[in-house]
């Protein structure tokens, strides 16, 4: 699975950072999903290989503007291009409600349906390659983290229980591989049962806002990956935001090493945090101190930054791909 990180600021963009915004690659190439929203993130797209079209679904782990004041725009852009694919959105439930009116209010009709699935009683959502399940997190508002799991990790066929239940050769082996349920002889064949998977699957918990990172342990069980938000140093929080409702790059590091997270991608920094040194606080503050506390794999995400979590466990990161495409310009829509 890959990640392209579309949006790495926290609370308002800054020159090298828009808010956030985080897509999830599918190994097969060809879709995608979308964690948060925030404003422009239909801009950043842009510049990504990534299309309307293939994408997936959407989360969105909380309600506040930088994590999903995106969402309307993107969703009457998808329309703009043609989409019809229906769309699935997991989000709170208050999301629904505010966009269905923002859509209503600008006269956006989209030539697709959107299906809302509340996080607040999610217990699974899945696609043919992932499960998804969320976590309640702690922060002003409710908010949440996803964690996917790989659903099919380097399948083969169970051939010996094939020939046992006396499935003939041919076509409905080849439904079976490629995750499809078949009848045969009066019997409904489910792919899971005649599948034998060759590796862990691979694991990946990405939070929304929180202040305690310790309410993840049971969701980084078996996970190669965490990525959550260090809006701020400890010295920062010292100085009197205690109560922000975030957490600090040091909070955040010692939770991943204490459950022995083998990769831990921090985002959503402050903007006070400068990417150059020695001009006042720096994004090099945030990674000094997360080192103190974490011995793994460490990644300060930047806009545009992809990684790849290969079949092995490790995170790799991947050559930018940063487009212009003049096609995205040229719609046969109506203005305004």
């Amino acid at each position: 699975m890959d990640l392209l990180f579309l949006g790495t600021s926290s609370g308002a963009p800054t020159r090298a950072r828009n808010v956030s915004g985080l897509g999830l690659l599918e190994d097969s190439g060809k879709g995608w999903y979308l964690i948060d929203c925030g404003e422009a993130t239909q801009h950043q797209l842009l510049r990504t290989p990534l299309t309307l079209h293939g994408l997936r679904a959407i989360f969105i782990t909380h309600v506040h503007g930088d994590h999903c004041y995106g969402l309307p725009g993107l969703l009457a852009s998808a329309g703009m291009a043609g989409r019809q694919e229906p769309l699935d959105i997991i989000a709170p439930t208050a999301i629904e409600g505010w966009v269905r009116a923002t859509l209503e209010m600008s006269q956006s009709w989209l030539p697709y349906e959107l299906n809302f699935h509340p996080t607040e009683s999610l217990k699974e959502w899945h696609s043919r390659l992932l499960r998804v399940e969320a976590t309640r997190l702690s922060h002003r508002v409710p908010s949440w983290a996803y964690t996917f799991t790989e659903t099919r990790p380097d399948p083969r066929l169970n051939v010996e229980k094939l020939d046992h239940d006396g499935v003939p050769r041919g076509p409905l082996w080849g439904e079976l591989m490629r995750g499809h349920n078949v009848e045969h002889a009066g019997r409904f064949l489910r792919s899971e049962d005649y599948l034998l998977f060759t590796r862990s699957p691979q694991r990946i918990v990405i939070g929304g806002d929180n202040d305690c990172p310790e309410l993840l342990r049971d969701a980084c069980q078996n996970a190669q990956l965490l990525v959550h938000e260090a809006t701020y140093t400890q010295a920062v929080a010292d100085a009197g935001k205690a109560n922000f409702g975030h957490s600090t790059a040091a909070t955040v590091a010692a939770f991943a090493e204490s459950i022995q997270m083998p990769n831990l991608v921090l985002m959503h920094f402050s903007a006070r945090y400068q990417s150059a040194p020695n001009r006042g606080q720096s994004i090099e503050d945030i990674r000094a101190e997360a080192g103190q506390h974490y011995s793994g794999q460490l990644i300060l995400a930047e806009d545009l930054m992809r990684l790849r979590l290969n079949k092995t466990g490790q995170v790799e990161r991947v050559e930018r791909h940063v487009r212009y495409d003049a096609r995205a310009s040229k719609t046969n829509q109506p203005d305004g």
